[in-house]
C-alpha cells in the first residue's frame, strides 16, 4: 500500500513538472513575437508605461456603472398615488452640477450636452412638449429634423448692401435654465414606502426676444421636448459629475437623480382642473403653494402608520 502511494506521488510530481515546462515554452514563444505596441513604438501610446502619473495614485475606471433597476411594483400593492411636475432651476447652487461645464472638460460634460449628442446620434428619442397638457408626453415622437429645429434658432441680419441673410444659431449648454420633471409618487404596501419614480425629463432654455435678439427676462424659460428617463439612465450612469465637497468621491448623473440630490419646485400636481400653479398664482404665493403640496405628500407616508 505504501509502495502504491509513493508511485502515485512520484507520478503527480512528474506531471506538474511537465506542465511547468510547457508553460515556460509558451511564454518564451509569446515574448519572441512582436506586439502591436512594439510595432507602433514610434507612435505615442496612451497606455505607455513611461507616461507620468498625474496624481498620487492610479485611478480606476469608476464610471462603468450598472444601472440598478427599480423595485417591481404590482398594481394591487399600490395604496396611494399622485403625479407631480417639478422644475429644477440650474441657477441654484445645489443644481449647478447639472449645468456645468458649459464646454466639455476632459471626461466631464454637461447634462444638456449629453442629451443633445445622444439625440443627434439617434441613441435616444424625443417627444413633443404640449404646453396645454403637460401629461401628454408620448403621443408625438419627434424626428431628427424636428429635434434639430428645436436645438437651433434663426436670426435675420442685413448686410451693408441691404440684403437680408438668415443665420442659424446653435443652442448650447449655457442657454439652459433648468429641467422639468414628470414623476409619480407611490405608496407601496409590500415595502411600506413612499416611492418616487421619475418618468420624463424636459430641458428648458432661455426665451429669446424676437425684437431685441436677447434673453427676455420677463418671460419664463421655453420647454423643448420630453425625454423618457428610463431610456437615458444607461447614459447617465456612465457620465461623471463633479463633487464640490470631495474629489475622491465622484458620482454620476444617475446618482444625482436616483438619490434626489437636487432642489426643485413643484409646479403641478394631478388635479381635476388639470391646471398648473403658475396659471393661477405668482411669486411668493406660488412658492407657498408648492411647499404646501410637498408637505401634504410627506404627510401621506406619515399617516399610513399608527402610533
Amino acid at each position: 500500500m505504501r509502495t502504491l502511494a509513493k508511485i502515485s506521488s512520484i507520478s503527480f510530481l512528474l506531471f506538474l513538472g511537465w506542465e511547468y515546462s510547457a508553460a515556460q515554452a509558451n511564454n518564451t514563444q509569446v515574448q519572441t513575437q512582436p506586439t502591436p505596441a512594439q510595432n507602433n513604438a514610434s507612435q505615442p501610446s496612451v497606455l505607455s508605461p513611461n507616461q507620468p502619473l498625474d496624481g498620487a495614485y492610479k485611478p480606476e475606471d469608476r464610471f462603468v456603472h450598472r444601472v440598478v433597476p427599480p423595485a417591481n411594483i404590482r398594481e394591487a400593492d399600490v395604496m396611494w398615488q399622485t403625479r407631480i411636475w417639478r422644475i429644477i432651476d440650474t441657477r441654484e447652487k445645489i443644481n449647478q452640477q447639472l449645468y456645468y461645464p458649459e464646454q466639455q472638460n476632459g471626461n466631464r460634460i454637461s447634462l444638456f450636452k449629453l442629451l443633445k449628442d445622444a439625440l443627434l446620434e439617434g441613441e435616444i428619442s424625443a417627444y413633443a412638449f404640449n404646453p396645454v397638457d403637460w401629461d401628454d408626453c408620448e403621443r408625438v415622437r419627434l424626428t431628427k429634423t424636428d429635434v434639430l429645429a428645436q436645438l437651433s434658432t434663426t436670426d435675420t441680419v442685413t448686410d451693408e448692401n441691404g440684403n437680408p441673410h438668415v443665420i442659424t444659431n446653435e443652442i448650447t449648454a449655457d442657454k439652459v435654465r433648468g429641467y422639468m420633471i414628470k414623476e409619480d409618487w407611490i405608496f407601496e404596501k409590500q415595502r411600506s414606502v413612499l416611492d418616487p419614480r421619475i418618468l420624463w425629463l424636459c430641458p428648458r432654455i432661455v426665451t429669446i426676444n424676437k425684437n431685441t435678439g436677447k434673453e427676455d427676462d420677463n418671460s419664463p424659460p421655453t420647454s423643448l421636448f420630453w425625454i423618457n428617463f428610463a431610456e437615458i439612465r444607461p447614459l447617465l450612469a456612465k457620465t461623471p459629475v463633479f463633487n464640490q465637497q470631495n474629489d475622491a468621491e465622484w458620482r454620476t448623473f444617475d446618482d444625482i437623480f436616483w438619490k434626489r440630490q437636487f432642489n426643485s419646485t413643484i409646479v403641478q400636481q394631478s388635479n381635476i382642473f388639470n391646471r398648473s400653479i403658475p396659471s393661477y398664482l405668482k411669486g411668493i404665493d406660488a412658492l407657498m403653494k408648492s411647499d404646501e403640496m410637498h408637505d401634504k405628500i410627506a404627510a401621506v407616508e406619515h399617516d399610513m402608520w399608527q402610533y
